[in-house]
């Protein structure tokens, strides 16, 4: 991937966490999925889901697709507590120089490191960019 891309990339998403009604970080996790790799592409999604939720102390989440929400675009998607609905991640998923890369947001306080760490440690993931 280009460092121009990259960098652009990473920009974006950090103007994306300009302050708004919580504080937000986030990280981009790049894969080696291609656009042929839907499927793989949805699995990685819920398993970053569970490590997202797990350090940020959540609890049970369930996944909230854009395809089921008219405030949402497609490839859209947000992680939500079983509890009482309250947000934990957002998700981005894009397809760039053909491979998929998900840009995902969250609550301050999680310990960026040890996610991006756990992140780095599933099937399919190549890097994890912390976006502060």
């Amino acid at each position: 991937m280009s460092e121009t891309l990259d960098s652009d990339l990473y920009q974006r998403t950090k103007a994306l966490l300009e302050p708004g009604e919580i504080e937000l970080v986030g990280c981009i996790v790049h894969t080696d999925l291609s656009g042929q790799e839907d499927l793989e592409m949805h699995e990685l999604t819920v398993a970053t889901n569970d490590v997202i939720a797990e350090h940020a102390g959540s609890g049970e989440t369930y996944i909230e697709a854009g395809n089921d929400d008219t405030s949402f675009s497609s490839n859209q998607f947000q992680g939500r507590t079983l509890e009482d609905e309250s947000f934990v991640w957002e998700c981005q998923q894009l397809l760039r120089d053909g491979t998929f890369d998900l840009v995902f947001y969250y609550e301050a306080g999680v310990d960026q490191d040890a996610l991006a760490t756990a992140l780095g440690e599933l099937d399919g993931v190549g890097d994890v960019t912390q976006v502060p």
